[in-house]
């Protein structure tokens, strides 16, 4: 079966809607939190993302159907002095999970940031989350910390 990843393109209103599809599919799996996106997330995402800057996505395809997404979004690092990518998500749907496509769109991810000279790649996982931890630390990732502390990611909704 073809497998193709490739950049969306995020002045597009159609790659917007499908981001929005993809995006919802992985916060209706377990790893995503398992309810979906809410109404107002539906509804409103595919213009905050046209309108937020530094934002860049890549959708995997299986026989021209979309099967996967990453989300990144250009922040900075202090410590490198220079700007990053946060790996805001990536996800594969169920059915296309198993044949490396998680793999291939991290590469590209990672290749991608290696274009823009980006710093590093950030991202997130939950603790539960065994199979994405084994892919990230199979393609160089390790915890984030200093001194020998790892980070923990903390949050307060505004």
């Amino acid at each position: 079966m073809t497998i193709t990843i490739r950049p969306m393109d995020l002045s597009d209103a159609a790659e917007r809607d499908l981001l929005v599809r993809l995006t919802d599919a992985y916060a209706h799996d377990p790893m995503g939190g398992g309810e979906g996106l809410s109404d107002y997330a539906r509804t409103h995402l595919a213009d905050a993302l046209a309108a937020h800057p530094g934002l860049f996505a890549f959708v995997a395809e299986q026989a021209g159907e979309p099967v996967g997404h990453a989300l990144c979004i250009t922040g900075f690092s202090s410590f490198y002095a220079a700007p990053n990518c946060n790996l805001h998500d990536l996800s594969v749907l169920a059915s296309a999970r198993g044949q490396g496509l998680g793999r291939r769109l991290l590469q590209t991810v990672e290749a991608e940031a290696r274009k823009r000279k980006l710093c590093k790649i950030v991202l997130e996982v939950r603790p539960d989350n065994a199979i994405g931890q084994t892919l990230y630390g199979a393609e160089g990732f390790t915890l984030s910390g200093l001194c020998g502390q790892a980070y923990q990611l903390m949050e307060k909704p505004l």
